[in-house]
């Protein structure tokens, strides 16, 4: 492990190993379950816009259900939220293996179904990835956030090589049934798992849950952070992860390839993206993970128009891997400044926020595109989207000093974990006295601010910690008394 660095202390730890082993078993199974019922919805249909459907309504449910999910997972036992939702997931995996089996499946059961299963995963992914910072020390939590996404995209590539085979021979409904099993024996581990306390349940009920959903949006946006990053993923993501979403009519149309065709490239995709995403484990830092983010956005889409502007599917498939890689590289890097900047009280709900984005947006670019694709053809509106994503990266470039500073920065990463500061907003003097810091802690944010560190809101932060040290001094003569 210690020739790996960073990727290797993330590993070394006990429950680590037992997190991440049941992540690479559910998420392959997840990716052997796409590549099935993706290539179904082709041969049923033989649409692109009922293939982006289903890709829709697995990615959509994320639209409504996680903010509440978030919120939820900041208020309850996340183990037991995690086991609860994964067991939902392979319920639904095997019955749709059962109608496929019997033969009484189409098209409408399908979306259904694979609506359940996209609502289930709304509540997993905050529960789930809200625990990392609770098996693993804090020095470790940017390559355990790292090696949680490499679970992924190794997951991406063992996912379609598993079920291109199957599928050729014996169908998809073997495909769909691992996926049931795999989802089983993830949870199943999960009692293991010997979880701090703290990163367990976020924090007593002190609200409705509505409420505490709607907190946790108005803290993302006015987090001068943490809300330019997920704008710019949001877009970004609409517009490069739909291309993913609907292979099947690309392999098809583009490449005149079959089944075989689309594992190949899928799996083509989670090579690039395991590449990349040892290199940014190994990393092991949050120093230049911003520029990482903006710039693999740039690179997603020069591969995306790459690989919509050959016919020769060897190109086609190295087009993949960058385009595979590039999107490691930008979802790893924000994973990881969100884990390091948001509030233990509000991570669940920023990374319900992060999940509703990864899911969401994928689904809609996918609904969009196979629609567009059904008009145009694929080639011209994959390549609009290509040149609006380049558009979106211009603005992400303007941002990035200033989204640097704020999410690097000691000082920011700091008073994320520690205290409750409203960033970018001109708090009442109340709310700056509801800061709770040692001395230690004034002295060290005072001297980040004052060395220019940390600048945005400075002025809030300036003014509360004034409110503190009145506080503080007329503190000492009562305590004296």
């Amino acid at each position: 492990m210690a020739s790996l660095g960073a990727l290797g202390r993330a590993l070394s730890h006990r429950d680590a190993r037992i997190f991440f082993g049941a992540s690479l078993t559910s998420w392959t199974g997840l990716w052997v379950h796409r590549i099935g019922v993706t290539w179904l919805a082709w041969e049923m249909t033989h649409s692109a816009f009922w293939v982006g459907m289903v890709s829709f309504c697995d990615l959509a449910p994320a639209v409504l259900f996680s903010p509440i999910a978030g919120a939820i997972a900041d208020r309850m036992d996340r183990v037991k939220l995690t086991m609860l939702s994964q067991s939902v997931i392979g319920c639904e995996a095997l019955t749709v293996a059962t109608l496929i089996f019997t033969g009484n499946l189409q098209i409408e059961y399908l979306l259904a179904l694979e609506m359940v299963s996209g609502t289930a995963a709304s509540f997993a992914q905050p529960a789930r990835q809200s625990l990392m910072p609770g098996l693993v020390p804090r020095a470790d939590l940017p390559a355990a956030v790292a090696c949680n996404s490499l679970c992924f995209n190794v997951a991406r590539f063992l996912g379609p090589a598993i079920a291109g085979p199957i599928v050729a021979f014996y169908g998809v409904a073997p495909a769909v049934l691992i996926n049931a099993c795999a989802y089983f024996i993830a949870t199943a581990s999960m009692p293991f798992l010997q979880v701090d306390p703290a990163a367990r349940r976020g924090h007593a009920p002190s609200g409705s849950i509505l409420g505490e959903a709607i907190a946790g949006f108005r803290y993302a946006g006015n987090h001068p952070g943490i809300g330019p990053l997920l704008m710019f993923a949001a877009v970004t993501s609409v517009m490069m992860r739909g291309v993913q979403e609907v292979l099947p009519p690309f392999i098809e149309r583009v490449f005149h390839r079959g089944a075989d065709g689309l594992a190949m490239l899928t799996a083509c995709i989670g090579v690039g993206a395991l590449i990349s995403g040892l290199w940014v484990a190994s990393r092991g830092k949050v120093e230049g993970t911003t520029r990482l983010a903006v710039y693999a956005v740039a690179a997603q889409a020069c591969a995306t128009l790459a690989f919509i502007a050959t016919g020769h599917f060897p190109l086609g498939l190295l087009a993949g891997a960058f385009m595979g890689a590039a999107g490691s590289v930008n979802g790893i890097s924000i994973q990881t400044l969100v884990q390091n900047a948001a509030d233990p009280g509000m991570r669940g709900r920023v990374l319900a926020m992060w999940g509703m984005i990864t899911r969401a947006c994928p689904a809609v670019g996918a609904l969009l595109l196979g629609a567009a694709g059904e008009a145009f053809g694929l080639r011209l509106p994959t390549m609009v989207f290509a040149v609006l994503t380049l558009g979106a990266f211009v603005w992400g470039f303007r941002m990035l000093p200033h989204m640097a500073r704020v999410l690097e920065s000691r000082a920011a990463v700091r008073m994320g974990e520690t205290h409750h500061i409203t960033f970018g907003a001109q708090a009442s003097v109340a709310q700056r006295r509801t800061f709770r810091i040692s001395a230690e802690d004034v002295a060290f944010i005072d001297a980040e601010v004052q060395a220019g560190r940390f600048d945005s809101g400075g002025e809030v932060v300036r003014a509360g910690l004034a409110a503190l040290r009145v506080q503080q001094a007329q503190a000492r003569p009562r305590a004296a008394e």
